[in-house]
């Protein structure tokens, strides 16, 4: 098939026929925008119209786009070393990131696990949880136990804790593995741990935990399941009883990671640690794909001491320098401390302006922590025809189920967080409710 000259043109008719994007069907395409350059907290589209980014591009670009200082980073590191194999081989790129995760994370995370995206990091996780139990002689403990309501990626060992209803268990069948559910989360983020949630965290470890290997969860904010913040007592708790019961307890900050919900990592809410920490999105600033899995010294030994006598996972692109580059200049910027003050401003800002939302009929519930804002509406929303309505406005918001929400980059504006909330609140003044069944828990 002959290929069209490059030009800056956005092919739609190619794109429509030819390229599967997330969660869409080739015969029942959603419309898409051409994105033809990025600065700061603006994408301009090929039609020179420009738009405020509400989300980061999937919660990851919290310094906006074309940093100075990730360009930088990046160009020099392309014109040395822009990959070499991980296997048999070390370079500084990695290391440097390396020492800088283990430097910002709880005291006992000693071990990096450079891995390729956020999917891949939770199964790196839950594979070292596996291992681990093999090496401790408890080759039963097989299972993960999650939370409902929980998102953890795409792939199959990711799926199989993702929402058991929501999620995509029921499209694969036997093929993705029946782990243990237990409710979701009901105490809020600012009240104690509820004795619903005591009572279903105690049956559920006294139950299940001779053949549970870890605990896995999303700390404080449970994300695709609908931005729901809830308490960090619940976590306390969780710590506690994975100690009683010999379970390895794993965070995954994909999505919280890197200040976004006020502190530099949600489970400093709860001042706990984990065994296992997943971490990806905001690490590269959003430049480049490139993901985490730190562990304790005791889970590495463990390991160790295996049958394998090794850990079996081996990405190519593991260890990537110029994502290791990017990733290092990110977590820099991070480590200067800038972003402590931008997050409690767009937290001041949306504490503000969003519960004005509440005054529509359709609206069910307004949460905000750090920089997320979400409001719930009562039923889920007709994606395709919100996005072009915030489009026609000069944002870009992209909801999904029941949520409208934003979690833009730190660096955005007064003046350019007025125009997103704004539209948040036009669009959900003005919303006719849907019959559309969009229910599934993804990214949305």
């Amino acid at each position: 098939m002959p290929l069209s000259d490059t030009n800056t043109t956005i092919d739609y008719a190619f794109d429509a026929q030819h390229i599967w994007h997330p969660y869409t069907s080739m015969t029942q395409s959603l419309p898409v925008y051409g994105v033809v350059s990025a600065q700061g907290c603006e994408l301009t589209l090929d039609d020179g119209k420009v738009l405020i980014d509400g989300t980061s591009s999937w919660w990851s670009c919290v310094h906006g786009y074309s940093h100075p200082t990730i360009l930088a980073a990046m160009q020099k590191q392309l014109s040395q070393l822009s990959h070499v194999m991980f296997g048999g081989i070390t370079h500084q790129p990695a290391i440097e990131t390396s020492k800088r995760l283990v430097q910002m994370t709880s005291d006992n995370l000693t071990k990096v696990f450079l891995a390729d995206s956020g999917s891949i990091a939770v199964e790196v996780a839950l594979k070292m949880a596996l291992q681990y139990w093999q090496g401790r002689n408890q080759p039963q403990k097989q299972r993960i136990m999650t939370v409902k309501s929980g998102y953890h990626g795409d792939t199959f060992a990711a799926m199989s804790v993702c929402d058991p209803d929501g999620g995509m268990h029921t499209m694969f069948g036997n093929n993705v593995t029946r782990q243990v559910f237990i409710p979701a989360p009901t105490s809020k983020f600012d009240e104690p741990l509820n004795q619903t949630d005591t009572l279903a965290l105690n049956a559920a470890f006294a139950q299940h935990h001779q053949d549970i290997a870890a605990v896995i969860i999303e700390p404080i904010m449970q994300g695709a399941g609908g931005m729901r913040f809830y308490s960090p007592a619940y976590l306390v708790k969780l710590r506690q009883l994975c100690d009683q019961y010999d379970v390895l307890l794993i965070l995954d900050e994909i999505a919280t990671g890197f200040g976004r919900t006020g502190t530099l990592f949600a489970y400093e809410h709860a001042n706990i640690e984990a065994d296992i920490l997943c971490v990806g999105k905001a690490l590269t600033g959003g430049y480049i794909s490139l993901a985490a899995t730190l562990c304790s010294d005791e889970v590495a030994n463990g390991i160790s001491d295996s049958p394998a006598g090794v850990f079996m996972h081996g990405p190519t692109f593991m260890g990537n320098p110029l994502a290791c580059a990017a990733a290092t200049a990110s977590l820099d910027l991070l480590l200067a401390g800038d972003w402590q003050q931008q997050v409690k401003d767009i937290e001041a800002h949306l504490i503000r302006t969003l519960p004005a939302a509440m005054t529509s009929k359709e609206v069910k519930d307004v949460r905000v922590l750090g920089s997320v804002g979400v409001i719930e509406m009562h039923s889920p929303v007709n994606t395709a025809a919100l996005q072009k309505a915030f489009v026609d406005l000069g944002v870009w918001v992209r909801p999904f189920s029941r949520y409208i929400y934003i979690m833009p980059p730190y660096t955005i504006s007064a003046a350019q967080l007025t125009q997103l909330t704004s539209a948040m609140l036009l669009i959900a003044d003005t919303l006719i409710p849907t019959e559309e069944n969009q229910t599934l828990i993804s990214h949305g």
